[in-house]
């Protein structure tokens, strides 16, 4: 079974950076997917940017440009760099990955336990 262990979040002024990690352990062979969602107090669940296996990303319009999906293979890590925070990113983060775990390409999809990002304003 694979387990996803989300980190980075911290508290950071507006125009700062901050870099999410999504890690993945257990037995991984490839990555298929992944996803980053977050969602703050009183507010929807909102997909941030997505990762998928062929390389193609996609973002939420309010964060392109600013964020960035990547994926290590070698680690099985994801990561989503955040450039020139704003308030208005203020949420918990989570990461949602779809893991090919087997020969046979079984697949596993799981979430991390979130990590939350607060920017002042």
């Amino acid at each position: 079974q694979v387990q996803l262990r989300d980190s980075g979040g911290g508290l950071v002024q507006a125009g700062g950076s901050l870099r999410l990690s999504c890690a993945a352990s257990g037995t991984v062979l490839s990555i298929n997917e992944i996803e980053w969602y977050r969602q703050a107090p009183g507010k929807q669940r909102e997909l941030v940017a997505i990762f998928s296996s062929g390389g193609t990303t996609n973002y939420l319009d309010s964060v392109k440009g600013r964020f960035t999906i990547t994926v290590d293979g070698t680690k099985n890590t994801a990561y989503l760099q955040m450039n020139s925070l704003k308030a208005e990113d203020t949420a918990e983060y989570k990461c949602h990955g779809v893991f090919v775990w087997d020969s046979l390409g079984s697949t596993w999809a799981g979430e991390g336990q979130g990590t939350q990002v607060t920017v002042s304003s």
